[in-house]
């Protein structure tokens, strides 16, 4: 960030504060203004969240504030930026004590902004039943924890670290372009400021170990395979203060041998025996809980579907609940002996239909 506007930028108005806000309300304002203008729930706010989590940056800690006061009290022509004279490089050694205020804002190390932690996705795989009725249960994420050999430092117990010789330990280097002196991360020491003189054993000198966590997913009723569902916050932790990253689950439904789903409804095919079609009959019916007794009317015809009210999934919010829906397949005999033949043929003269050899 170039240094004017630390001058021309007022992080009060940004936040909807004055100067003389005390540390709890810059908090509570920062934390409506996220909340209202993040990304994920207002699009189109990128800029203006980045603004505001700048803003706060800067207001939010203690020591940068008095800082930056300091600075917009002194304003730009105290900087160099304007009035008679300007247009040389600015120098915070030439304000004295105050160069150590200045150095810290443009020549110190360089602030890295909240970031988004990364989304993840994983897959779930359910039963039919828990896909109908719904349910809560858990999946096992990877995660990388501070290590606990080291506490996180990525240096070994008992050794520390070497200054880098390369930024003398400011983690950036300044590139004077003008009135203005850019800052760019040290490649050498990646904005670390320094090496780890003896790398820890256990994490390597990362830092961090891998492990694993465990987050809860309800499944609601009704869900079905392929669907993906979004666990807002639940993926990758952000880094300097940013928000959480989301979690996606993929869906998985096994294949039930008895029931389908159909939109809310839950499907099933029973066979009944021609005879039974033709005079009528009660049939126990097997559902995904308490089986249900069905009366079949005489001269039921194969394909026919009977509803069975509630039976499928569960009411959810504005969703009624679906019906059990079964369709019937009247079954006819492969093979009859002869007693069963010449009855079968007695009843086809009975209804004047032809019967051929």
């Amino acid at each position: 960030m170039a240094e004017r506007e630390w001058f021309d930028k007022d992080y009060y108005k940004v936040l909807g504060l004055t100067s003389s806000s005390t540390d709890k309300e810059i908090t509570r304002a920062y934390r409506k203004l996220a909340k209202s203008l993040h990304p994920d729930t207002n699009p189109g706010s990128e800029e203006k969240f980045k603004e505001v989590s700048v803003a706060y940056d800067v207001l939010g800690d203690a020591q940068k504030r008095k800082e930056y006061d300091e600075v917009r009290r002194l304003g730009p022509a105290a900087a160099g930026f304007g009035g008679p004279g300007a247009g040389g490089n600015f120098n915070p050694g030439d304000l004295g004590d105050l160069g150590d205020i200045f150095g810290g804002l443009f020549g110190g190390r360089s602030r890295q902004r909240a970031q988004r932690g990364a989304d993840l996705e994983t897959a779930l795989h359910l039963s039919f039943r828990d896909a109908v009725v719904g349910v809560t249960t858990t999946v096992t994420l990877p995660s990388n924890d501070a290590c606990r050999t080291c506490g996180g430092r990525g240096a070994a117990p008992g050794s520390g670290f070497a200054t880098c010789e390369r930024c003398q330990g400011r983690g950036v280097l300044n590139d004077d372009q003008g009135p203005f002196a850019m800052s760019s991360v040290c490649s050498a020491c990646q904005g670390r400021g320094g090496r780890i003189v003896t790398p820890c054993l256990s994490c390597h000198g990362t830092g961090r170990e891998p492990s694993s966590r465990r987050v809860n997913v309800r499944i609601p009723a009704g869900v079905i395979a392929g669907q993906r569902i979004r666990l807002k916050g639940k993926g990758t932790p952000g880094s300097q203060g940013g928000p959480a990253g989301d979690l996606f689950v993929d869906v998985h439904v096994a294949v039930d041998s008895h029931f389908a789903m159909k939109g809310r409804h839950v499907t099933t095919t029973v066979s009944v025996p021609a005879t039974a079609a033709m005079l009528g009959t009660t049939l126990e019916v097997a559902t995904l809980d308490e089986p249900v007794t069905l009366k079949i009317p005489a001269g039921t015809q194969s394909g026919t579907t009977m509803r069975v009210r509630g039976r499928g999934v569960p009411a959810a919010g504005k969703h009624a609940a679906g019906d059990l829906l079964v369709t019937l397949n009247v079954t006819i005999p492969k093979k009859l002996n002869k007693e069963q033949r010449s009855l079968v043929e007695r009843l086809a003269k009975a209804l004047h239909e032809e019967v051929t050899e």
